[in-house]
């Protein structure tokens, strides 16, 4: 609506009407991810996992090479979220050193992985041999099963 027309030409409706007009432009930008969804959903899809199952555990298996136990954390959020996260740093180069070439990747990594429901939150080990990382979760023992309740019958 344009307010000129109605006679309503002052300069506080002027700036009204133009607040009232987001554009487009404007409203992408605001359903727009932030840098930091961005920077983790590229860390977390840049971070290849195996995932095996044994009789009595689960095992997670990421290439982890160059890094020191000290940069790699692995912990369980929410009870059954497991989170291996980290940081690959760039190293120090000596004075008058140029790269020709960069396509070792640095910088964070993650990876979340839901834990099913016979996990034990409570048995998590985690070992980096070899540039492996190996995070293994027990599984919790097969539940009892339920005993038939005998009911006695009186004789009324």
């Amino acid at each position: 609506m344009d307010f000129r027309l109605s006679g309503l030409d002052s300069p506080l409706f002027t700036t009204l009407h133009q607040l009232m007009d987001v554009s487009d432009e404007a409203e992408k930008s605001f359903n727009a991810p932030t840098r930091t969804y961005v920077r983790d959903a590229r860390a977390m899809a840049s971070t290849p996992a195996d995932i095996k199952e044994y009789p009595g555990s689960y095992a997670f298996v990421i290439d982890m090479p160059g890094l020191k136990s000290g940069d790699i954390k692995v912990q369980v959020e929410d009870e059954n979220v497991l989170v291996i996260s980290g940081e690959r740093k760039r190293h120090e180069e000596k004075e008058g050193a140029k790269y020709l070439r960069m396509e070792r990747r640095v910088g964070k990594f993650m990876r979340k992985f839901v834990l099913p429901e016979n996990a034990n939150t409570e048995a998590v080990s985690a070992v980096c041999r070899d540039g492996v990382l190996t995070v293994t979760v027990e599984k919790l023992p097969p539940p009892e099963p339920k005993q038939p309740k005998t009911i006695e019958v009186k004789i009324a």
